[in-house]
């Protein structure tokens, strides 16, 4: 077995983008990824000439230049800009929240119409001490039952007034006809699919996959002089101060004919409807064809048989990281790296910039 400079565990963004930049720069560097395929959530899969996001949709989005010229050294992107709508009870509404979306609830028609009718929607809260709260304090109860209560409850699993406005401040309302959902400067799908940018991303790098680093943790540790770690920070430390808290999606797809609904996402925001949304894939492409792709997301509990995707920054699991985070800060052959490994929602721009930034403070 060679030795190696870095040894990376996990084949995701941070992972992938950290080898290629070391790659570059001289040193010897292994991928070892548990799973069959590189690319860890944003993995797609052909199926019928269309790109299957195969764990959730992954639309490409990002203020940052130096992130937006860096992945366009992999691939080639596309106009593809996320325009999701919401169904509730057999209404679609225009979403994120603009003056269409006010328009289909209360007939307003102008920007000053609308944000006299917000506020007199508004539920007068100064210090909202939770989700539900803080909602309320912004857009009202009718906005906040149509668009975000049953929503929340099914992907976290648990009541809005025990989970953190954070997680939903990421949410624009907008008082124009403004339906873009991320705003960024640069927006796009890599063209033939994620994996197609992270296969020409690892051109030169060693991977192997299928492999558990847990399954031979000794013989790993021993062959590099750096870990680069991007799974499970509690895991890492054998959860030596307790399991930090994780929500899971399953997945439902089929291959069906025709154009099933029009739209690459629509958000289901009944708490009677198991599914949170319904992803056609083709729509990401921006191309009409015969056939279509569809699969309908269920948030799930999380059990370790099962992918972790969104941590659960609740007070308790915060505090509980920060243990696990001093511990990491302990170890010199260590780097954290990703979303699993910061126990924090990132967006991929987010991760490829850490990841440079990992890799210059690192070589400096």
């Amino acid at each position: 077995m060679s030795h190696y400079d870095f040894l990376v565990v996990g084949c995701g963004m941070f992972g992938a983008t950290f080898a290629r930049q070391m790659a570059e720069r001289g040193r010897k560097v292994l991928i070892i990824e548990k799973r069959p395929h590189p690319g860890g959530n944003c993995y797609t899969e052909d199926l019928e000439n269309i790109q299957v996001h195969k764990y959730g949709p992954h639309i490409f989005h990002t203020g940052i230049d130096r992130v937006w010229k860096y992945v366009n050294r992999f691939a080639e992107f596309n106009a593809f800009i996320n325009r999701p709508k919401v169904r509730y009870q057999n209404k679609l509404y225009s979403f994120p929240i603009n003056l269409m979306t006010l328009y289909q609830l209360w007939g307003t028609q102008s920007p000053d119409e609308a944000k006299k009718k917000l506020e007199e929607a508004v539920v007068e809260n100064n210090d909202p001490r939770h989700l539900e709260d803080w909602i309320l304090s912004r857009v009202g109860r009718e906005i906040y039952e149509v668009f975000f209560k049953g929503y929340t409850k099914k992907q976290w699993g648990k009541d809005p007034k025990e989970l953190p406005a954070s997680i939903i401040q990421r949410v624009p309302v907008r008082l124009n006809f403004n339906d873009n959902y991320y705003n960024d400067k640069y927006q796009g799908i890599p063209v033939g699919g994620y994996t197609k940018l992270f296969e020409k991303m690892l051109e030169g790098v060693e991977v192997k996959l299928n492999t558990d680093y847990f399954a031979n943790r000794q013989y790993w540790d021993s062959a590099a002089d750096t870990i680069v770690y991007t799974g499970k920070i509690d895991e890492y430390f054998n959860y030596k101060f307790g399991e930090l808290e994780y929500r899971g999606l399953r997945f439902e797809s089929k291959l069906m004919e025709g154009d099933y609904q029009g739209n690459a996402v629509i958000n289901y925001t009944e708490e009677q409807v198991p599914y949170t949304r319904i992803i056609e894939h083709k729509h990401f492409e921006l191309r009409n064809t015969d056939k279509t792709a569809v699969t309908w997301e269920y948030p799930d509990n999380y059990d370790k048989s099962k992918i972790p995707y969104y941590p659960v920054n609740v007070e308790r699991n915060n505090q509980l990281y920060n243990l696990y985070r001093q511990e990491a800060a302990r170890q010199k052959k260590l780097i954290l790296g990703g979303r699993l490994a910061a126990y924090a929602y990132l967006d991929m721009d987010q991760t490829i910039d850490a990841a440079l930034t990992t890799c210059e403070r690192i070589s400096t």
